[in-house]
């Protein structure tokens, strides 16, 4: 049985973090062999055979929850070794086990945040000529996310000057890889879902639900090593191809 933690850099960040290579091994959480059949024949048939594993941690290290991400990757295996006799092949298989991390204590207090996205509120404006004018109005009803719960909360299009081609919702995993040296920080998407389709009624409170993904998402977690965070972008497209997006940091957890 083996848990680790896989880190790896970014094609554009391995030349500038070359200090890194030793940061970025892979992380041992758990290791544990034992022998569960003495050397024998095994009866011809279906044989079960018991085994049980205590999740014993190496160390000070800390169980996390199982992750797949783009450049940290949490994952939990069990390897099952059959040695034979010389003529015969050694038989071996590997399956993965899920580990979720302990529930937080406690409630988790909501986090309801309201918006407004307008012209003037926009950063990183690219063009030189001026956005076209719009307002949406819209609210989440809590950055502080449940993993097992579903993102939810409404938008609204008061006015848009110019017809609107789609409305998404996109989720991002902000993965920090590093150690004192410095840090290499990569955003990907995870999913993006539409929430809607063509010129929207102004004025019609649009839902948001978003259910999160059990194998791309894990409670919100900071080590010394590495860091898992999420963030969600409300996604707007014209018509005239202009992309407004506003972005959300969450934190995820598990009660």
């Amino acid at each position: 049985m083996e848990g680790v933690v896989n880190l790896q850099l970014s094609t554009k960040s391995v030349g500038v973090f070359e200090a890194f290579y030793n940061s970025v091994k892979p992380i041992q959480l758990i290791s544990s062999n034992i022998e569960v059949v003495k050397p024998g024949k095994v009866p011809s048939g279906k044989t079960e055979i018991p085994f049980e594993f205590p999740l014993l941690v190496k160390g000070n290290k800390v169980l996390y929850e199982t992750y797949h991400g783009v450049f940290v990757n949490i994952q939990y295996t069990l390897r099952c070794d059959m040695k034979r006799s010389l003529l015969a092949k050694d038989l071996s298989k590997t399956c993965e086990f899920m580990v979720h991390s302990l529930p937080q204590k406690g409630k988790l207090p909501p986090n309801p945040v309201d918006f407004t996205i307008t012209p003037e509120t926009l950063q990183n404006i690219k063009e030189r000529s001026a956005p076209p004018k719009f307002l949406i109005r819209g609210r989440l009803n809590s950055t502080n996310c449940v993993i097992t719960q579903p993102l939810t909360g409404e938008l609204v299009v008061e006015s848009s000057e110019v017809p609107i081609k789609s409305i998404e919702l996109q989720l991002v995993r902000v993965e920090t890889c590093g150690c004192a040296e410095g840090y290499a920080r990569e955003a990907t998407e995870i999913q993006n879902i539409q929430i809607a389709e063509g010129d929207v009624c102004h004025s019609l409170p649009i839902p948001i639900y978003m259910v999160f993904p059990r194998l791309f998402t894990c409670p919100t977690l900071e080590t010394t090593n590495f860091k898992v965070e999420f963030e969600v972008n409300v996604v707007m497209v014209l018509h005239d191809d202009h992309l407004i997006t506003e972005n959300f940091p969450l934190k995820l957890c598990r009660v």
